[in-house]
């Protein structure tokens, strides 16, 4: 009877250990509300979340960091885990991301990413391309829009999409931001067309957004419930609400 009770004690210590899941920063808008869909079914299971650019978080996981999922904002990173034995599953898509011109104040977008050209234009905001995948996907669709060389000198790089928002909201002209960035409550009174329009998906490659189970989280029941979670059918509804893409 004595041991059937620390048996049971022992289960509900364990059931009650948070997961730790490492978030790419484009996704801080829309993960909580993953969160309490996800724990609709699980109650039981308390995800904590660690937000940062993909490069910076990866690095940590390389240097030790106890994340047993890895949400990042592109494919590259988790690929590169998987191949270092750091990740026990391949990555997987479970969404992809958008990019977004976006200025505080009111705009002219008729010219669609031609704008930022203009001389008003001043300073652009642009997430670290070294780090996170929206920056360079911003770098790539300037560069196909053949404006790189015209407004290379006005780019004001921040260290994650988040703070290329916090930029763009008050000390740059206009900010590549993520699409997804605008559903958040405090970007929803910013207007389509007339403070943000969408950057023509045809000038940068689609990001896909890539899911790991990394060594911290094998054989954890709880890690993979929320896994499966991501790639079901209510994440992805949830990733649509919030302004991305989800096949």
């Amino acid at each position: 009877m004595r041991i059937a009770f620390v048996f049971l004690i022992c289960a509900m210590f364990l059931k009650a250990q948070p997961i730790t899941v490492a978030v790419a920063a484009n996704v801080s808008y829309a993960i909580e509300k993953l969160k309490s869909v996800f724990n609709e079914t699980n109650p039981h299971i308390k995800v904590k979340v660690i937000l940062g650019s993909s490069g910076k978080l990866t690095a940590q996981i390389k240097n030790g960091a106890p994340y047993q999922l890895f949400m990042s904002a592109n494919m590259k990173y988790p690929n590169t885990l998987y191949e270092n034995g750091l990740a026990v599953t391949k990555p997987v898509v479970y969404a992809k991301g958008a990019l977004a011109l976006f200025s505080a104040k009111k705009r002219d977008f008729s010219s669609g990413i031609e704008m930022i050209k203009e001389k008003s234009i001043s300073k652009i905001a642009i997430a670290n391309p070294k780090t996170a995948p929206y920056g360079k996907a911003a770098i790539e669709a300037i560069k196909n829009a053949k404006l790189y060389d015209k407004t290379k000198e006005r780019f004001v790089f921040a260290e994650s999409i988040t703070q290329t928002v916090q930029y763009a909201t008050v000390a740059a002209d206009v900010g590549f931001i993520a699409k997804s960035s605008l559903y958040s409550p405090k970007m929803s009174r910013y207007k389509k067309d007339i403070n943000w329009i969408d950057v023509d998906s045809k000038l940068y490659i689609p990001i896909k957004q890539g899911i790991v189970i990394l060594k911290n989280g094998k054989n954890n029941s709880s890690v993979k419930a929320f896994y499966d979670f991501i790639l079901s059918e209510k994440a992805k509804n949830v990733f649509r609400e919030f302004g991305y893409i989800a096949n």
